[in-house]
């Protein structure tokens, strides 16, 4: 018998929880699921490289962890030494990939181009590029976001895509492809992630009109639109009360898993989505794109 969607996975209410930013998977009650002990790979990716941005932990371990699965060797790029990176290279090394942690700021050019050469020092070649990582933090009232806090969202989220897109094109042979992490706030922003929101728009644009530039390179460029997905950011970024509710208002009466999101990403970076470019694939438990 199939799982009935809406009674997969754990229902609101979540049990009220706060973390520091950046948040932590192992202080996550409900622990989300990453399909470590699901998913299946055939082979889609075998013998392809990748670079996963923010894949220490939610919707980019729950990547990494497929891609390896289906016979990809992974980059896995995080902020910062944390036991989350160690955790995703663990399982991508059970699926007997080989795993590269690169600790560092994406932010910042010189990151994105070391992160680059990394993956042509190890691998020899880029053939996928998951552009993945992500900042946000609510504000009430736009007073409250300062310039420090709206310029590190911008260069966390999209700036870097910048970055790294501009290093790695050159580089990428024909049949590459790149995916970036959108949101159901790139049109349906929530007020209080307006910073957030604003960068996420401006991912959708620009995975657009990215690919029709790369096109005739034979690269592809597509977008995610995750909507309300338990992540570490979640009790990392909400007060504990809006963290009990989240989920809620999908049509799936619930948050999605990591593990939910994987096979789309799979999908993009396999040749099965060869004529797919410029588009944004929404995942949002029903919610619609405006």
């Amino acid at each position: 018998m199939q799982p009935n969607p809406p009674q997969q996975y754990p229902r609101p209410p979540q049990p009220r929880q706060h973390q520091e930013l950046p948040g932590e998977t192992r202080k996550m009650q409900p622990q989300p699921d990453h399909g470590e002990y699901s998913y299946k790979g055939s082979g889609k990716l075998e013998n392809r490289t990748a670079i996963i941005t923010g894949a220490d932990s939610g919707i980019g371990r729950a990547v990494a962890i497929a891609y390896a699965r289906e016979g990809a060797d992974v980059i896995i790029s995080y902020l910062e030494e944390h036991e989350d990176a160690e955790e995703t290279a663990r399982w991508v090394e059970e699926a007997g990939r080989k795993a590269v942690l690169v600790p560092g700021d994406i932010s910042q050019p010189a990151q994105c181009r070391a992160l680059i050469e990394r993956a042509f020092d190890e691998f020899g070649k880029l053939d996928i590029l998951v552009n993945n990582a992500a900042h946000q933090d609510t504000f009430k009232n736009i007073e409250d976001i300062t310039v420090e806090e709206f310029d590190r969202t911008f260069r966390t989220n999209i700036y870097s895509i910048f970055y790294l897109c501009k290093g790695a094109i050159p580089r990428m042979q024909p049949g590459s492809t790149i995916i970036n992490t959108a949101s159901i706030n790139s049109d349906a922003p929530d007020p209080v992630l307006l910073a957030y929101a604003a960068s996420k728009g401006a991912i959708m644009n620009f995975t657009a009109g990215l690919a029709a530039m790369v096109a005739p390179r034979g690269i592809r460029v597509n977008a995610v639109a995750p909507g309300p997905i338990w992540t570490p950011l979640i009790p990392a970024t909400f007060p504990p009360d809006k963290v009990e509710k989240f989920g809620s208002n999908t049509p799936m009466g619930r948050a999605g898993q990591p593990a939910e999101l994987a096979p789309v990403y799979v999908l993009l970076a396999s040749p099965e989505s060869s004529y797919m470019t410029g588009a944004t694939v929404p995942v949002t438990g029903g919610r619609p794109m405006l």
